[in-house]
């Protein structure tokens, strides 16, 4: 099986568990290099199937890494996979949660989430009109009549972000209302998630081009010692999604899918998610009204400019959020100690 930009993308995983769903994975995975971030219990020995090619960080090694910026990195919450994120040499990358199998198009074949997802950020985005065709750049596929000829060429891709079959990923309320549903839905579509318009980004499937938007793929502060969690892929969407939109780059959303094998527990759910719940109703019109200097053009450098407009924006609801602030910060901070720029 042929492994497209097998040089050029790391899968990165978080886990608290032995990692034998990379058996199911293996035709697919295995001519990739694998970045682990293990949370929780550092002393705990996590087992990887042999004749993977992979390193895997604890919570020691992100101590060490990073010293006084370590905080930042989440502490038992899978926000902690953006380590591996910073980490990474490569162009690109791809996470997956470790309770996501290979699921099956309708014709019964075994789908390549990889081969998906790189298709989906080699080929552009059209942020600035709607193609009702959705994806004009795949086979048998094209711009509709009406589609401005100038907008044709679209723009760079940044994120790709899949989907997943069987468990949906819902909300703890939607998840106690309905816990019996889920998605046999297999829509055969990818579209760009227009310009202005904001998504929930979930990280369970997600590939995105590291050069172009990692430093602003940051989860955020969640876990242990923070009053919210199950947001960190939504913070990474909202905040990447703005950073996109101010450089004219696209997001994708759609094929891959995966199999999402089990729920997790609503009521353990509704905790995390509490506080989010009511905040999110804030949190969405400051990111929709948000705007970034036009001179700028550094992803680091509008990363940190959205950190100190989060901080005067949304630090009156909490004061978690000058907290959020700050670990937004030490990520750059992080992320320019181990990604110096590369000399001209």
């Amino acid at each position: 099986m042929s492994a497209p930009l097998a040089d050029q993308l790391d899968i990165v995983i978080p886990t608290i568990r032995n990692l034998d769903f990379l058996e199911e994975w293996r035709p697919f995975f295995q001519p990739y290099h694998l970045i682990i971030v293990q949370d929780g219990d550092p002393a705990k020995k996590i087992h990887v199937p042999e004749g993977f090619d992979y390193e895997l960080y604890n919570r020691n090694d992100i101590e060490r890494i990073l010293g006084d910026k370590a905080w930042a990195i989440s502490f038992k919450d899978s926000a902690c996979r953006c380590f591996g994120f910073m980490v990474s040499k490569k162009k690109y990358i791809y996470t997956i949660d470790d309770d996501c199998f290979v699921a099956k198009d309708p014709s019964g074949k075994p789908i390549n989430v990889l081969e998906q997802h790189i298709k989906n950020l080699l080929t552009p985005s059209t942020p600035f009109f709607f193609n009702t065709l959705y994806d004009p750049y795949r086979e048998g596929a094209d711009f509709v009549r009406g589609y401005p000829f100038s907008l044709r060429e679209g723009v760079a891709t940044a994120t790709s972000h899949g989907l997943w079959l069987n468990i949906p990923d819902y909300d703890a309320p939607t998840q106690m209302v309905k816990p019996k549903e889920r998605n046999q839905r297999f829509v055969d579509a990818v579209m760009t998630v227009p310009k202005g318009t904001l998504y929930p980004m979930c990280g369970m499937n997600l590939a995105f081009d590291r050069e172009l938007i990692g430093a602003a793929m940051y989860f955020g502060l969640m876990g242990e010692g923070q009053p919210i969690g199950r947001y960190d892929d939504m913070w990474a969407g909202w905040c990447t999604k703005v950073i996109c939109d101010h450089l004219g780059i696209g997001c994708k959303t759609g094929l891959p899918y995966v199999w999402h094998s089990k729920a997790s527990n609503p009521f353990t759910n509704l905790r995390k998610e509490y506080k989010g719940i009511f905040w999110q109703e804030e949190i969405i019109p400051f990111f929709q009204n948000v705007t970034l200097s036009k001179s700028s053009t550094s992803v680091e450098d509008l990363y940190v400019e959205l950190a100190d407009k989060v901080r005067k924006g949304l630090g009156h609801i909490d004061p978690y959020f000058s907290k959020l602030a700050d670990g937004m910060v030490a990520w750059i901070e992080g992320w320019r100690m181990l990604n110096p720029p590369k000399a001209a």
